[in-house]
């Protein structure tokens, strides 16, 4: 469960859109079943910023293939053949996108039978991921906390369709943090999800621990962005003492 600690890292953050809570559920969580309008699964992540709710959805809830990526349904003869993604002109061939299908990160087949969404101020469960869309300044500050420890490497895989299955399902499996940015995805841009530009950023549970420590710890601002003169003047005696590492070895820095 999230600590009024986390949530008030994730306040603070001053996010465009509220960070949303995901769990994915073998029994019937506690929450409402979604009422109302069926939707694709990119879109009950934006119903729950929306509304600020918790709700849960099925299979029968997904208008689309985000259940598929989840192991909620199989993979559908049609689209899986890659009639869809060519259909759409997404690719040459069919056989072209049916690579995707080939490689498609799917979570065990018939074990998630329920999605929890919840605005993550408000979660009172142990999610799996943490939802995250941001712009450039909140963005930089979420993906630096995901690597402040660990040193881990930025990644973004995905597809241009079935971008859910990278954002929900491939992190989970990995344990990796995952990013893409809004307007060059199918699904997302037809269905006018967000405006072009955001970063969408999904962190799973493995990474937690480490990414709310990175974010109580670190500066948020960085030490080379700031514009007073006492952080002007320490960042240079820290310049200056790299010039003395360097001499002590016969070398030099290059860095200004």
């Amino acid at each position: 469960m999230l600590s009024d600690e986390k949530k008030a890292l994730l306040t603070k953050l001053e996010l465009p859109y509220p960070c949303i809570a995901v769990k994915f559920c073998f029994e019937v969580p506690d929450a409402p079943h979604y009422q109302g309008e069926k939707l694709a699964y990119c879109q009950y992540v934006k119903h729950a910023q929306d509304t600020g709710e918790k709700f849960y959805i099925t299979a029968d809830d997904d208008a689309c293939y985000g259940k598929m990526s989840l192991g909620m349904i199989d993979k559908p003869p049609v689209t899986a053949s890659g009639q869809a993604g060519y259909d759409f002109g997404c690719y040459k061939t069919p056989l072209g996108c049916q690579q995707l299908y080939q490689k498609l990160p799917v979570l065990v087949p018939h074990t998630v039978n329920y999605v929890m969404f919840c605005p993550a101020e408000k979660c009172d469960f142990d999610p799996d991921l943490l939802f995250f869309i941001a712009d450039l300044p909140q963005a930089d500050i979420i993906m630096r906390a995901t690597s402040y420890i660990s040193g881990d490497l930025w990644e973004s895989k995905s597809s241009p369709v079935i971008s859910c299955a990278w954002m929900y399902a491939y992190p989970i499996i990995s344990g990796k943090v995952n990013h893409i940015t809004t307007g060059f995805y199918h699904g997302l841009k037809r269905r006018k999800a967000y405006p072009a530009g955001l970063r969408m950023i999904s962190v799973p549970f493995q990474k937690f621990d480490e990414f709310f420590a990175a974010l109580k710890e670190m500066d948020w601002t960085l030490i080379a962005f700031r514009e007073d003169e006492e952080s002007k003047a320490d960042l240079q005696r820290r310049m200056d003492h790299w010039q003395e590492m360097a001499r002590a070895v016969g070398s030099e820095v290059h860095l200004h």
